[in-house]
């Protein structure tokens, strides 16, 4: 009750702040990660309620000022034999809700403090909460920035605190925006960027999520680090190349426990848009997982046609992926792919299947039905690289051993999806997908199931 209450409260709150707004809307769009967002350009033209909050100077000068944000997201899960009915749950329905607020404070042109908490609660879910649904309570974001270099051609920021990471297309560091509950981190990070180029170096302490207040702790060891950079070139695309190592006390593969240290190498050419996009990405990865080598690896390519000047807008696209498993227990390597801290929806916005051990064919077709309203329609074919190896959730946990079956074929997602912007601030996202299991799967759980999924869910932006 408290909890609805508290919902109602928040939600007619946010329905009245849009209202106030809503008669004047800004050209910039809200970004994923929401400390990328700057409303200095608002410097001469705060002239309503919303422009105030987005730009609030603090003395005469206006070089020192805030900015306010938040979001709320509400959303209705149900599940039909998660798992493939190995968990004999059936029906499992819930409620999701994620709130948060922003300040973004600017003293000068050259330091800035961004501060951002944030709660995330489940109600009704039969197993209880997992990890990605229930934070009550967090600090989200609060870094500082330093701009050791601040010139129109090139910058250079110094930035030290909590935060969120997000490179590429999130197949090894996302913020993980799918599930209720986002990734942070905390450490130092260095970032240049010039005309066509861009390059990030960071070392980072994960965070540890609870489901309390203010219950997150940071790991007590530096276990993310890396170098991540960005190379555009005009009218060809852009080549990313990358450097990320982690080090963790205790990772579980079918192979076994133990301490691991990785390092992963890659780079990923891609360009979208009107006519041909494409998306091409491959990495390698090396290190020791406790007496053991580690050598993996893995490829996608992404293609597709944009078609921009015929009805609905339509793109046909289709992706490949191959990710390499354990190939055997006594050859004293380890080449299972470990995806890192890797975007929820990967393989579709309620993927079964995670990234590891897999080899899958994916096409999939986006309509622009109005102005306002979006389709997308996915099939996804699932095999096993390696009989030796399991299958693993979309975080990169084992799910279930696989060595006991010579069955290669996981199963095929059938998805559909909508998204309606009412406006830049409320959106309206629904989708529905069936899992129809193959043999592995029937071979290694007893009266294995098909799997329904359906979401649908409101959010708001200020």
């Amino acid at each position: 009750m408290l909890r609805s209450a508290y919902s109602l409260s928040v939600l007619k709150g946010i329905v009245f702040l849009l209202f106030l707004c809503s008669g004047n809307i800004s050209a910039q769009s809200f970004k994923l990660l929401r400390y990328d967002e700057n409303y200095e350009y608002l410097k001469d033209s705060a002239d309503n309620f919303y422009h105030k909050i987005k730009f609030l100077p603090l003395n005469d000068k206006e070089n020192i000022y805030l900015s306010f944000g938040g979001e709320a997201r509400y959303e209705y899960v149900d599940f039909n034999n998660e798992d493939w009915g190995r968990l004999n749950i059936g029906r499992n329905n819930f409620f999701l809700q994620r709130y948060d607020v922003h300040a973004d404070l600017h003293l000068g042109k050259n330091i800035r403090i961004f501060s951002q908490i944030r709660s995330a609660l489940q109600n009704g879910r039969k197993n209880g909460s997992r990890g990605i649904d229930e934070d009550q309570l967090s600090i989200q974001n609060l870094f500082i920035d330093a701009n050791l270099i601040n010139r129109e051609d090139h910058k250079f920021t110094a930035r030290l605190g909590r935060q969120e990471l997000d490179y590429g297309s999130g197949r090894l560091i996302s913020v993980r925006e799918g599930p209720n509950v986002r990734l942070s981190f905390t450490g130092a990070k260095l970032m240049y960027s010039g005309k066509n180029i861009s390059v990030d170096a960071f070392a980072m302490m994960a965070d540890s999520i609870n489901t309390g207040v203010f219950d997150n702790t940071m790991s007590k060891q530096l276990n993310l680090w890396g170098v991540y950079s960005k190379r555009i070139f005009p009218k060809a695309g852009n080549l990313d190349l990358y450097y990320i190592g982690i080090r963790r006390d205790e990772s579980v593969f079918e192979a076994g426990t133990a301490k691991e240290k990785r390092h992963t190498i890659g780079g990923r050419f891609w360009k979208y848009g009107g006519g041909f996009i494409y998306n091409l990405e491959a990495a390698y990865q090396f290190g020791s997982f406790g007496d053991e080598n580690i050598r993996a690896w893995t490829g996608s390519v992404d293609v597709g046609y944009l078609f921009e000047n015929v009805k609905f807008k339509p793109s046909i696209n289709l992706r490949n992926d191959y990710i390499s498993g354990d190939k055997g227990k006594d050859d004293r390597k380890l080449q299972t792919f470990n995806p890192l801290y890797p975007k929820g929806g990967y393989f579709g916005f309620s993927p079964q299947v995670g990234p590891v051990n897999l080899i899958d064919i994916h096409p999939y077709i986006t309509l622009d039905l109005t102005s306002r309203l979006k389709m997308q329609m996915d099939a996804v074919f699932n095999w096993r690289y390696s009989l030796q190896d399991g299958v693993y959730r979309p975080s990169g946990a084992l799910n279930r051993p696989g060595s006991s079956s010579d069955k290669r074929y996981i199963g095929t997602a059938y998805l559909t999806n909508f998204t309606y912007s009412f406006n830049r601030y409320i959106s309206l996202v629904s989708g529905i997908q069936y899992f129809r299991k193959g043999a592995f799967i029937e071979d290694i759980i007893p009266n294995a199931k098909n799997g329904v999924f359906y979401n649908i869910r409101l959010g708001f932006k200020f």
